[in-house]
């Protein structure tokens, strides 16, 4: 497992915006992995490789890309590495952030699964305000950890780890129809 680790490490600083972007998708596929085996108890003859697959989608183009850049400007407008500066760090990212990626998120999946902008909308009014207050009882200690701790290309990774268990969840509810 160290050998694992120190490999990651060394691809983090050689390629550092393309293993996040691989991490993140990965990551998410893993989370719909585990969340039709074990919140929906699919098993595998009804495990759906093709949701699998647009969530792996989501990770690798959206929530890579838009995380790993969003935390990149985030270290530009609250700048520090005290405890004070992890604090407005958290604020920001759950106060500004959270709540526009976490609808953009809900909204893109919907779209890849085909749903109407009707649809859409109306999974929205249902589904964002219950993923939006579990986001608020799982992230702000995550971040706080991560801002004060966490070196800025290690970030993307932690909330990665974290975010298997959020991605299970957060598949879930964006794709129960």
């Amino acid at each position: 497992m160290a050998g694992l680790w120190r490999s990651y490490q060394a691809l983090m600083t050689r390629y550092p915006w393309r293993v996040q972007i691989v991490t993140a998708g990965s990551l998410v596929g893993v989370g719909d992995v585990i969340s039709q085996q074990l919140i929906e108890r699919r098993g595998l003859a009804q495990h759906n490789v093709q949701r699998t697959a647009k969530m792996m989608s989501i990770g690798f183009f959206f929530v890579g890309p838009v995380i790993g850049s969003w935390y990149k400007v985030l270290d530009k407008l609250v700048v520090g590495g005290t405890k004070s500066a992890a604090m407005k760090k958290m604020l920001v990212d759950q106060l500004c952030f959270a709540p526009c990626f976490l609808g953009a998120f809900l909204c893109l999946s919907g779209a890849l699964n085909g749903l109407t902008a009707e649809e859409n909308i109306a999974k929205l009014k249902r589904d964002y305000t219950d993923a939006l207050i579990s986001n608020y009882y799982l992230w702000p200690p995550v971040q706080i950890a991560n801002f004060y701790f966490i070196p800025l290309h290690h970030r993307l990774a932690v909330v990665q780890v974290v975010a298997v268990a959020w991605n299970s969840y957060l598949t879930w509810k964006a794709n129960k129809m």
